[in-house]
């Protein structure tokens, strides 16, 4: 077990709530908060339930539709009634989220539209209603963004805006918040091994395996980020680097060249 999950903040974690964990890094968050010696409740909110095995472990799933209002509003509702009465604090990791590649609006304007749903509305609005309880016991909530947040994005117009969102509501929130004693951390990875790629439209992998990462190292530098009390964490020095220059550059000119770059890797689709 990493040194870090011993001790420190995630030591006081009682409970954790995290959307998207059938999957990806959301799984594996999962995988890891399970090795935690304080062995905190997890409880998961996404359309299907992870294929693992609970067994002797405290977990539970909410089947639940983010996009969807009223599910997201019940999921809410059923967590706060379970929670009110566990000891520990409260994680939330805000993980759920897709993106779709081509000429906008390819594949379909509701694919768009989804994906502010689940992108960015169903973060404020989960965030939102789990606050009130968050400030009463006390916490962290990790957002999971992307290095997309860092340049406008072409071809993947919506996703890298709906990301951009999230990094800058996470670092406003975290200030806000400052002074309450949560903890905001937005966490930007980089291309990563899961099949968020497969989803967007990409038939193979969109990069070279030297900046890929893995899921394991995305969630190992996050969950250190939220130990060391951190409120931005790219995974990654080449990340962090790309990320760094990107955001320093001008606009238009960071928009031109991320059109080259995410051109090259797929004929975008009309």
């Amino acid at each position: 077990m990493e040194s870090f999950l011993r001790g420190g903040k995630l030591k006081a974690i009682g409970n954790v709530i995290i959307t998207g964990g059938s999957s990806g890094i959301g799984k594996y968050f999962i995988h890891q908060l399970r090795t935690l010696e304080n062995r905190p409740l997890i409880c998961n909110l996404s359309r299907s339930k992870p294929a693992e095995n609970f067994i002797n472990y405290p977990f539970y799933h909410l089947p639940c539709d983010l996009g969807q209002r009223n599910e997201l509003e019940a999921a809410a509702e059923k967590l706060i009634e379970l929670l009110q009465d566990r000891p520990g604090e409260i994680l939330l990791i805000n993980n759920s989220g897709f993106g779709a590649y081509g000429f906008f609006p390819t594949p379909g304007i509701e694919e768009h539209l989804d994906m502010i749903d689940v992108n960015v509305k169903a973060v404020v609005h989960l965030t939102s209603l789990l606050l009130p309880l968050l400030k009463k016991r006390g916490g962290a909530i990790v957002n999971i963004a992307s290095t997309a947040a860092f340049q406008p994005t072409p071809y993947m117009a919506t996703y890298g805006a709906s990301k951009a969102f999230l990094l800058h509501w996470g670092l406003a929130l975290g200030e806000e918040l400052r002074k309450t004693g949560i903890q905001v951390l937005t966490i930007c990875p980089g291309p990563t091994g899961t099949a968020f790629y497969r989803r967007a439209g990409f038939q193979e992998p969109v990069v070279p395996d030297a900046i890929g990462l893995s899921v394991e190292k995305v969630v190992a530098d996050s969950l250190k980020a939220l130990d060391k009390g951190k409120k931005l964490a790219v995974p990654g020095m080449l990340n962090k680097f790309l990320a760094t220059t990107s955001s320093r550059l001008p606009k238009s000119l960071a928009a031109r060249i991320g059109e080259r770059l995410l051109r090259q890797y797929s004929r975008p689709k009309k």
